[in-house]
Formats: C-alpha cells, structure tokens, sequence
C-alpha cells in the first residue's frame, strides 16, 4: 500500500510540473517582448514594457485577448511590428506580461 501511494505521489508531481512547464509565463512574455517588440515599438514612441502594458488596464487586455485581437492590438499600438513576431505561440506570453503590468496593476516591470 506505501508503494502504491508513494507512486501516484511521484506521478502527481511529474504531471504538475508538466502542466507548469506549458503554461503561458510573465517572464517568458517580457523576454519575448525585449527581443520580439521593443525594437518595433520603439519606433512608435513605445519602447519599454511598461508603456506597452499600461496601454490598457488589466480588464482591457483580458478582453482583447479573449476576442482573439491580441495579435491585432499589438500591430495597432506598434504599427512596425513583424507577423513573425506575433506567432500564435507567443501570444499567451505577451498576455500574461501584458495582463501582469496592465495600467491598473500597480506592477512595475524591471525590463527596459
């Protein structure tokens, strides 16, 4: 019975830090704006996270992202930006960053 329970024990763990390790990531959607977006939104007066974010409250960015504009506000807000640097795969990363340091948040990111 102890091995049974020690078991299902270690596969709740794997399982859960498999889940974790997929989620979309704050930190993963500042690393993807600094490389992907500050560059293009600098162009358009927007180059720090901060600014980007607090284009929108946090409300705001979880309606864009549900109406599945998101990839469309970005481009509207940093007309300079690439389709390569929207891909679907980092959208939920930008939004978690977006959604995070949203203007009504009171958060502050640490990225240039």
């Amino acid at each position: 019975m102890n091995k049974i329970v020690k078991i299902a024990l270690g596969a709740t763990i794997i399982l859960g830090m498999g889940v974790t390790t997929l989620s979309a990531d704050v930190a993963k959607g500042q690393k993807l704006y600094l490389k992907q977006l500050k560059a293009p939104c600098s162009e358009a007066n927007i180059g720090t996270g901060a600014l980007m974010a607090g284009k929108h409250t946090q409300a705001e960015w979880k309606a864009i992202k549900e109406s599945g504009k998101l990839a469309d506000e970005i481009k509207k807000i940093c007309p300079n930006v690439k389709d390569g640097a929207v891909k679907a795969d980092y959208l939920d990363h930008y939004f978690d960053f977006f959604h995070e340091y949203g203007s009504d948040s009171g958060n502050v990111p640490s990225c240039g």
